[in-house]
């Protein structure tokens, strides 16, 4: 069962219709109708041709040059041109075009009057010569004697001459050609609110696994190696020597400090999940940690120094600067005490990892996770062209933590298993989606649109008047017929990389969420989480694929964003237009019941009609006395006899008995209407 709507439902055409060729059988009888259709058929596909697949501008030729003997006329060469119609405007030979009476006409088309041919206001003026494709009816015959019963008088034209004109218009010129980042625009919408998302996403996507490890493994230890050691002595080492001092550290120090504090940090919360034996064993494993309490102590100077630092200076990043005061509050209260923070062992094991997680950060995933729903919601509900069926269903269902009230300053409220694991729930399922959406967004840009121009007219050059004299002709900036049509100009550079980034990226799986599985016992083998507070880089087939098409090579035509207008419609106006539709489909049903009544009426009315036409002749007065009518024939009342008069009783003779009586007359019968095609 078919399933697509198309244009007879309601769809818009925004192409030709469907074709219809005339099919010829022996004993067919041929009218103009039918030769005229396999005109029309022939002539519009071969203009689909040309529209579609090469689109407007110059084939070839048609170059434009001064003329010889100067003045305002230009001589146009012969060439090949095809519009945005479809049309073939071929120019067999030279011809000479007089711009200034171009212009001239211009001006009396624009102003409705003739001003004269003073030229002394073109001085510096650019206009743009353009060619037209016309028709011209000629070679008219006498038509030979019809059936019509009303025939064309005179003679008809028999021929269409196709042909060309020249005119001169604005100097600024559609561009036909198709960036492919205009339909991504499109897509994505307004592309600061699209990056908020995409950063939001990023930060999220950085501590996604580290909750799910965190919360499924609170009890677990975090394996210490060589690297965690090497992190340690580095990090122990560059705060020995930085981190005192007096007054708050000037920014660049500021952000150099915290990233050793959130190293160091990471260390010690890692050497705290074990247990004294297991902590015994990695001092004899790695000397260095044998300074553990120092470390703490060191930890503790650099984070009260870094909470007079000007961190809006530091960090003039928002989603960054919130990590920073995560790492500094974390950090005193996880790790500088003596024993650590036994009773938060959600936090401490974020901290091993090296993604702090503070009360403040948390109010703020909160908000990012409801951020990115509805910004992908509301893109889903404008995407016209969405490939990823599932995909607005998924981030609808998505189970979103309720936003909280912004915390007090530097607050360390312990986080809940629960609330790790919706918040890391949440942020992987949006993230997927994210990912989902701009794989669809991006494959989508690879198939360019129809051109639908009602420009028909081609540019030639352009041509600059000083008075009345045409000083100089430019031809490089017409367009220019490209294998494949216009619409792939830009393209041309930069295809063959989509094209290898599209076979990976667009028919590929969909990307997927994954949780991290833990061991089933031993320590728990998590990395360091390198450049948290750093620029986060976007890297991949999808990224580079995204950044190939929003980026103009040199010399192609910047894509154009969508300007959107965000409105909410008022509920009143909702209640109002679905009431209407309401009424609408009754009326709907309503007329659909008048007119199945009007056609059983008409049958009913045929059918009597065809009733009274075969009744015997001798029944016609029976009939009118049926219908309580006189009858057409005597004229008497239904219910007398032909011997009875209207006022005479039943025993009193007719005024005139001696007269003889007549012979009843026939009814008369209503002349029958012969139907189309009936033999007399």
């Amino acid at each position: 069962m078919r399933t697509d709507c198309g244009c007879g439902c309601g769809g818009e055409a925004t192409r030709t219709s469907a074709f219809v060729r005339p099919r010829f059988f022996a004993g067919q009888l041929l009218t103009e109708d039918d030769l005229s259709l396999l005109v029309e058929y022939t002539t519009a596909k071969s203009r689909l041709h040309n529209r579609s697949l090469y689109g407007p501008g110059v084939v070839c030729g048609l170059g434009v040059t001064c003329d010889p003997c100067g003045g305002g006329t230009v001589a146009v060469h012969p060439g090949h041109a095809l519009d945005c119609a479809g049309n073939d405007i071929v120019v067999p030979c030279t011809e000479r075009v007089d711009v200034t009476a171009l212009v001239r006409e211009l001006r009396i088309s624009g102003l409705g009057v003739d001003c004269g041919a003073d030229c002394a206001d073109d001085g510096g003026r650019r206009y743009g010569l353009y060619v037209r494709y016309q028709e011209s009816p000629v070679e008219p015959v006498a038509p030979y004697a019809t059936e019509e019963p009303c025939p064309a008088p005179g003679c008809v034209p028999s021929r269409i001459q196709e042909g060309f004109r020249f005119l001169v218009g604005r100097a600024d010129v559609e561009d036909h050609r198709h960036n492919p980042g205009t339909r991504l625009l499109a897509s994505l919408g307004d592309l600061p609110r699209a990056d908020r998302a995409r950063t939001r996403d990023r930060r999220l996507g950085m501590y996604t696994d580290a909750l799910l490890v965190a919360s499924l493994g609170t009890g677990r230890t975090f394996r210490f190696d060589a690297a965690d050691a090497r992190r340690y002595a580095t990090a122990l080492a560059w705060l020995r020597e930085n981190a005192g001092g007096e007054g708050p550290p000037p920014p660049p120090t500021a952000r150099e400090t915290t990233e050793h504090v959130r190293a160091l940090a990471a260390a010690v919360a890692r050497f705290d999940t074990y247990d004294p034996a297991g902590q015994e064993q990695l001092g004899r494993d790695y000397p260095d940690l044998a300074t553990v309490r120092e470390a703490r102590g060191v930890l503790g100077t650099a984070c009260e120094r870094l909470r007079g630092a000007d961190m809006e200076a530091a960090w003039p990043d928002l989603l960054r600067r919130t990590i920073a005061r995560a790492v500094v509050t974390e950090t005193a209260a996880r790790v500088v005490p003596a024993q650590g923070d036994p009773d938060a062992p959600l936090e401490v094991r974020m901290l091993a990892q090296g993604t702090p997680l503070g009360h403040a950060l948390r109010v703020e995933f909160r908000a990012d996770i409801a951020l990115i729903r509805e910004w992908l919601l509301g893109r889903l509900d404008q995407a016209a062209d969405l490939a990823d069926c599932a995909l607005r269903s998924d981030v609808a269902t998505v189970d979103v933590p309720p936003l909280l009230p912004p915390p007090p300053p530097d607050s360390t409220e312990k986080a809940t298993v629960a609330e790790a694991q919706q918040i890391a729930e949440a942020a992987a399922a949006l993230g997927t989606a994210l990912r989902r959406f701009l794989t669809d967004a991006a494959c989508a840009t690879l198939n360019p649109p129809c051109g639908d121009s009602a420009d028909t007219d081609v540019l030639l050059a352009h041509v600059e008047l000083d008075g009345c004299d045409v000083v100089r002709v430019c031809s490089a900036t017409r367009e220019q017929v490209l294998p494949g049509g216009s619409a792939y100009g830009e393209w041309l550079p930069k295809l063959y990389r989509l094209r290898e980034l599209a076979e990976r990226v667009c028919c590929g799986p969909l990307p997927s969420c994954r949780k991290p599985a833990l061991p089933s016992e031993g320590p728990v083998a998590r990395p360091y989480a390198e450049g948290l507070l750093g620029d986060w880089p976007r890297t991949g087939d999808l990224e580079e694929m995204l950044s190939l098409l929003l980026t103009p090579a040199p010399g192609e035509t910047p894509p154009k964003a969508l300007h959107e207008q965000v409105y909410t419609t008022p509920s009143e106006v909702t209640d109002s237009m679905n009431e209407l539709a309401r009424l609408r489909t009754q009326v709907s049903d309503l007329t659909a019941a008048l007119e199945g009544l009007r056609a059983q009426m008409s049958s009913a009315q045929t059918q009597v009609t065809h009733l009274a036409e075969r009744l015997p002749e001798r029944l016609g007065p029976r009939l009118a006395q049926l219908e309580g009518t006189p009858d057409q024939a005597t004229g008497e009342a239904p219910d007398q006899t032909p011997d009875q008069a209207p006022d005479q009783a039943p025993d009193q003779a007719p005024a005139q008995a001696d007269e003889p009586a007549k012979p009843p007359a026939k009814r008369a019968r209503a002349p029958r209407t012969r139907k189309s095609g009936e033999t007399p």
